[in-house]
């Protein structure tokens, strides 16, 4: 046995190593240092009136959903009837209560429907972390608006002087300080366009407390009514939308897009294209009339010079490059460059910048691994912030990138272009949340079961869903729920840019195919798809969530293996077993794959509630697992994963205990569905419980019948915390590190809790357990960790 890494020694190591490749990053200010010390006091005005048709509203803004709304003819309109439809201000944020301000802009209603629920402005949008991000999906706030003919503020209403039916009407808010209250003046006009003239209709003045007005400034469609699905009013079109005074803060860089944030990887080709570097750039749904190129630089001797132009994916809008022979030695800045065209024919250059690293060679390998966000706790700024200081050489983020309800209003499942951009605006807020530590390292983004729009995934190869009425959530029966188009779209935002997959062959349904591998930083990456030929429960006869309710747990019940057990599929078993023997341009191999290959839970989703079986789990089908195990196993690859909301530290077992590779399945972001392993509470027996003594842990058989050493599991707590970031602690959030050293042939672990400062030297920063070093020769069977 050999001394086990203190979390101080492992501090040292991540702080070290921050410090050791830190590049020349000191011009470029990042979003949070950007705060605005002395307020810029620029009024805005919407730039809609230049902006050809599109999806896309504009960087400037924030629209929920994305895709309910576009531009048409020089305004903002809302395409769906829905309650609580809105755009906030992201430049432009009411801080400064003691301050004046005003608001104006001009609606029309386009469509009456059965009922009318409104159109203005809402003030005083915040919630309990005070951020402009998180806050633009509060669907309160003090609202102003013409409703049923009357001017509504604050829900008091005042009838209008005439019937204005779809004409456009401009509303004026100007607000004075009133020692620690302000006072609102509101008043509605028609609009003449014909003569430019305005009419005034009706007016109101309203005494608020100050802190009603602070927060996002959004526009809404029918905000007299709830988003809840089902409801329907009427439609309406927004323009000449302005914002001034001191009481706002002005920050132009919270500007999101068009350029939104990019990803890149880069990787030893081991062939005459030596290195190479691939990078995805994205951006918003720019339309059909709008530019459809975008130009990647990298300078080179102090000047910039073009490397590369790529087109914009019309179904992702994604851009990809592929660079060979990349000089991986040293670092390079990069910038990916927009021309966004407008109506007058002229265009506005959007950048979006940072560094491709040097291969990190001669020294340890640093990689943040990273899972599941729920967007309860958007946008995870503990979590991201921990990472950027720990500045690591490779980002992994596992899967669920984006759940369901992430944002609200539901899921869009056809068409395709409303359901894609559905998609599209989940997925955009995890670049919105984690585009700063992308920005400067590689990054891979494997695409889970949530990604597709579905509760779990068993993939069959690529089938479609049988009789997907009967399993609207896509939670229950085998296959993809989402036509071919859509999730060959999803992979292309996720894994575009990953090295070039082993075998790119689709599925016989056309779906892509992405596993692969990386070299990088003497270290060898097997990338793979533990979902894509999954075997479904009904191939095996089982129900998910009712069989093995009233099994002991002890027992071990083959009937609920398939006939045919599949985990991996043939295509990647055979992958797998070739890069197990292919050790060119590296010295420790690692398998990154969605999830872990056992069953490490016993409750879900309380602690109350036992459920002896989660197919969901990689450990099942066990045959197929042990299949998958065995030839993992000679390539002494250490197993990194997430999923499961519960993370574990574990050592697998196929012919007897202990015999294979380690596995850590790192915390979750924001950890939603919760999970435990409590094995000791159910009378489930261990073996060679390891020296720390800590519950839950040593030698088990679990409910699939496969063999596990537990040695460290983050154990969650019930999740109380009207505040999200405490709230998330309590569910066990966060993300784990892994620090290779090629040297000495280590792994040293760590798993940090969410709220934290990772750089403190807090002994409670970790979970139980960790940190960890494990040997390479101990994925074989060669145990040193006792």
């Amino acid at each position: 046995m050999v001394k086990q890494f203190t979390r101080r020694d492992a501090l040292k190591l991540t702080v070290a190593g921050a410090v050791i490749s830190s590049v020349g990053c000191a011009g470029r200010i990042s979003d949070q240092q950007q705060v605005v010390a002395n307020k810029l006091h620029a009024p805005m005005l919407d730039k809609w009136a230049n902006t050809p048709n599109r999806p896309w509203i504009g960087g400037e803004y924030w629209a929920n959903p994305m895709e309910d709304w576009h531009i048409v003819d020089g305004g903002a309109e809302c395409k769906n009837s829905g309650g609580n439809r809105s755009i906030h201000s992201l430049t432009h944020r009411l801080t400064d209560a003691s301050q004046a301000f005003s608001v104006s802009v001009v609606i029309q209603q386009i469509y009456k429907g059965k009922k009318d629920a409104g159109a203005g402005i809402r003030l005083g949008v915040n919630n309990e972390i005070n951020e402009y991000r998180s806050s633009c999906f509060v669907q309160r706030g003090l609202d102003i608006g013409v409703l049923d003919n009357q001017l509504s503020v604050a829900g008091k209403k005042t009838p209008l002087d005439i019937n204005v039916d779809k004409q456009p009407v401009k509303l004026d808010v100007t607000a004075t300080p009133q020692y620690g209250a302000v006072l609102l003046s509101v008043s509605a006009s028609v609009v003449k366009e014909q003569t430019a003239t305005e009419q005034v209709i009706g007016q109101y003045t309203h005494l608020a407390p100050a802190s009603e007005v602070l927060g996002n400034v959004a526009i809404v469609s029918n905000f007299g009514m709830s988003s809840k699905p089902g409801q329907q009013a009427g439609k309406y079109r927004f323009s000449n939308w302005q914002l001034s005074g001191d009481a706002f803060e002005v920050n132009p860089q919270r500007k999101f897009g068009p350029l939104l944030w990019a990803m890149y990887s880069l990787s030893d080709s081991r062939s005459s294209e030596g290195f190479v570097m691939k990078m995805s750039a994205f951006t918003g749904p720019m339309g059909n009339t709008g530019n459809d190129e975008v130009e990647l630089q990298i300078k080179r001797n102090g000047q910039w010079r073009k490397a590369a132009t790529a087109k914009l994916d019309s179904d992702a809008w994604v851009a990809n490059f592929r660079i060979a022979k990349w000089q991986e030695k040293l670092s390079h800045e990069y910038r990916v460059l927009y021309q966004e065209k407008h109506k007058d024919g002229t265009t506005t250059e959007d950048v979006y910048s940072g560094i491709i690293r040097a291969n990190p060679v001669g020294r340890p390998l640093r990689m943040a691994a990273l899972t599941c966000q729920n967007d309860y706790s958007f946008p995870y700024a503990p979590v991201a912030e921990n990472v950027k200081k720990l500045n690591p050489d490779l980002v992994f983020f596992s899967g669920d990138q984006i759940y369901e309800s992430h944002g609200g209003f539901g899921i869009v499942r056809t068409p395709f272009e409303p359901a894609i951009q559905n998609y599209l605006r989940k997925f955009y807020q995890f670049g919105w949340a984690f585009r700063e530590v992308m920005r400067d390292a590689p990054t891979i983004c494997l695409p889970d079961d949530h990604d597709v729009f579905q509760g779990n995934l068993w993939g069959e190869g690529g089938l479609a869903k049988k009789n997907p009425e009967q399993d609207m959530s896509a939670s229950f029966t085998g296959g993809y729920i989402e036509p071919v188009r859509f999730v060959n779209a999803v992979h292309r935002t996720t894994v575009s840019h990953h090295p070039d997959a082993f075998d790119p062959t689709p599925n016989p349904s056309g779906i892509s195919c992405y596993y692969g591998d990386m070299v990088y930083g003497d270290v060898g990456f097997a990338i793979l798809a533990d979902r894509q030929w999954k075997s479904g429960p009904e191939q095996a006869g089982v129900v998910v969530g009712e069989t093995g309710v009233d099994e002991d747990p002890n027992f071990i019940n083959p009937a609920i293996n398939p006939k045919k057990p599949v985990l991996l599929g043939k295509r990647q078993e055979d992958f797998l077993a070739q890069w197990g023997q292919d050790w060119r341009g590296h010295k420790l191999k690692a398998v990154l794959s969605q999830t872990v290959f056992a069953g490490i839970s016993t409750h879900q989703p309380s602690p109350q509630r036992y459920l002896k079986y989660d197919f969901d789990s990689s450990g099942w089908p066990s045959p197929a697992r042990n299949r998958a195990v065995a030839i993992m196993r000679e390539s002494k690859a250490l197993h990194i994963c997430g999923d499961t909301h519960l993370t574990s530290l574990a050592l697998y077992g196929v012919n007897q205990q202990r015999d294979s590779n380690w596995s850590f399945c790192t915390p979750a972001i924001s950890a939603g569905w919760p999970r435990w392993w409590l094995p000791d509470q159910m009378g489930i027996p261990h073996n060679n419980r390891p020296k720390h003594g800590l519950e839950q842990t040593g030698e088990f058989i679990d409910a699939f019948g496969n063999k596990m050493y537990v040695y460290a599991v983050g154990v969650p707590e019930e999740g109380q915390s009207k505040n999200r970031y405490v709230r998330a602690h309590e569910k066990g959030s966060g993300f784990g590190f892994i620090i290779f050293d090629t040297e000495q042939f280590t792994y040293t672990l760590s798993a940090f809790k969410y709220l934290i400062d990772v750089t403190d030297g807090n002994s409670n920063n970790q979970f139980s357990g960790w940190p960890v070093t494990i040997h390479q020769e101990e994925n074989i069977g060669k145990n040193r960790l006792s």
